[in-house]
């Protein structure tokens, strides 16, 4: 039960900081694209990039906290759901650069930001 009620917890706070970066984007960067959505998948890859190596090869912690940063936070941190449609929104649109951009972005700058967390992990 301890479990279930961290990884709610987590997940209020992900989910909160998640909106919170969505607006702040919109707000700075224009709702033209959608760099709130990429930018949090992007540091959500990173966190869980760092963090699983951070506490497997680093340090020794409770490996409940694995299931309160990977599964709780950046589970309704990261925003997958939101970049697919996005990205369908797009094709159906028939904005095909936007489309081709967001797919590119997100694959490439969320795997360099897991391998960027992985790396960091390593050397601390």
């Amino acid at each position: 039960m301890k479990d279930f009620l961290a990884i709610s917890v987590a997940a209020i706070l992900g989910a909160n900081l998640r909106f919170l970066l969505s607006r702040l984007a919109a707000r700075e960067f224009g709702p033209i694209f959608p760099y709130g959505t990429l930018i949090i998948n992007v540091l959500g890859s990173f966190i869980v990039g760092f963090f699983i190596i951070w506490t497997t090869e680093r340090v020794l912690i409770d490996p409940r906290w694995r299931l309160l940063v990977v599964v709780g936070f950046c589970g309704s941190f990261t925003t997958f759901s939101g970049y697919a449609f996005e990205t369908i929104a797009y094709l159906q649109q028939g904005q095909w650069a936007l489309m081709l951009t967001n797919i590119l972005s997100h694959n490439l700058l969320c795997l360099g930001g897991a391998l960027a967390g992985m790396a960091l992990a390593r050397v601390l």
